[in-house]
């Protein structure tokens, strides 16, 4: 059996409320506000944040990156020696691989997450695979482990944060060593001066703080890849290992909110609803939308296949509204045929939620008529 502090997370009870911890880590991070669904590219201020540990003090001026371990020249670069490098932008939608985790039931313990830890931004910085190959992986390379600058305790496991890559992952040419951030400097919260971007992937593998790569000549055996980010059924199996993002769509809830429930209330007639989908496998291929909670499904209209291929495409449809109450949804299938379940498979993690999104909407008689109940 497992240490139960250095195991897998634990699981709620069923009449367990979230308690100070989850909602301290809650207050802590933020989520996109789905209204942002609106921008191509999030605000920096808008985009989900996930901090594991604490937001470390690090001075641009005295910063080096390092990459070691199983090569044939360890290098050492400060912060002018990357930005005097090749410099490139990619367009990259990031989600947390706990999204949806809140939903589950029962209630896997940790960030309680509903549907808005994504965003996509326009990530500056130089590739990282010509540094790699100019620091030359020996032949035997398996793994590359990025450590971040930020250290802490998870799960009475003292550590620094760290995430290893298979090499051939590490050696895409859209990874990216980022320092910009939608045109400006990296904030310090997403990681400056310095985060890793890797495309495709859940936001655990986007290592923040980056200070040292190191190659290594067996499969990282650290706590972040081992231990946490898991697809466990039980706490005693090894379970597999959470990689790429599944296929998503997220609804932009139309007309206007209630303050605590969030439900939505919308004018009768024309609505155009829309939203985002993406997937880290391949390009999003089709998004069905539905209306009546799931009883039938229509195809919805993407916008045009030719942007970035690691971020979010738009989409929408055009609903005539009447009066009452109704649960909009919307579900993502790209191009290798994975498609949003419409019943979560779970695992206590709590990881790849990718459950489709529901909205509930309440449509007014009359276009001026205030709802007298929500």
């Amino acid at each position: 059996m497992r240490d139960e502090l250095s195991g897998p997370a634990r699981v709620a009870e069923p009449d367990e409320a979230i308690s100070y911890e989850e909602l301290a880590l809650a207050a802590r991070n933020h989520a996109l506000p789905l209204e942002a669904l609106r921008y191509d590219v999030t605000p920096v201020g808008m985009h989900y944040l996930l901090t594991h540990f604490d937001i470390p003090d690090i001075d641009p001026d005295s910063y080096v990156l390092t990459i070691g371990g199983r090569v044939r020249r360890p290098l050492r670069l400060d912060l002018a020696a990357l930005r005097a490098r090749e410099r490139v932008t990619h367009r990259v939608t990031m989600e947390c691989a706990g999204n949806g985790r809140a939903l589950l039931q029962p209630r896997p313990v940790s960030q309680p997450w509903l549907t808005g830890a994504v965003g996509t931004a326009e990530w500056t910085g130089t590739p990282l695979a010509p540094l790699l190959r100019e620091a030359g992986p020996a032949t035997d390379a398996v793994d590359v482990v990025f450590t971040g600058a930020d250290h802490g305790v998870e799960r009475g496991v003292a550590q620094d944060y760290q995430r290893g890559l298979p090499v051939t992952e590490a050696l895409r040419e859209e990874m990216l060593l980022a320092y910009e951030m939608n045109g400006a400097a990296l904030p310090p919260q997403h990681g400056a001066p310095v985060r890793l971007v890797a495309p495709g992937w859940y936001g655990m593998a986007h290592v923040k703080w980056l200070r040292e790569i190191t190659v290594l000549d067996e499969e990282f055996d650290g706590f972040q890849n081992t231990v946490a980010y898991r697809l466990r059924q039980d706490p005693d199996e090894p379970g597999e290992p959470v990689t790429r993002i599944e296929p998503r769509a997220l609804v932009r809830p139309p007309g206007y909110p209630d303050f605590m429930s969030r439900a939505r209330v919308v004018p009768p007639g024309r609505c155009v609803l829309d939203g985002r989908a993406w997937s880290g496998h391949a390009p999003v291929s089709r998004v069905e939308v539905t209306t009546d909670g799931g009883a039938s499904w229509v195809e919805a209209t993407l916008d045009a296949g030719d942007g970035p291929p690691w971020a979010w495409r738009r989409w929408w449809y055009e609903w005539h509204a009447p009066p009452g109450r109704h649960t909009l949804s919307a579900r993502a299938t790209d191009a290798t045929g994975r498609t949003q379940p419409l019943a979560q498979p779970w695992n206590r993690g709590g990881f790849a939620n990718n459950l489709v999104q529901r909205v509930d909407v309440f449509v007014t008689d009359t276009p001026a008529a205030p709802p007298a109940s929500i």
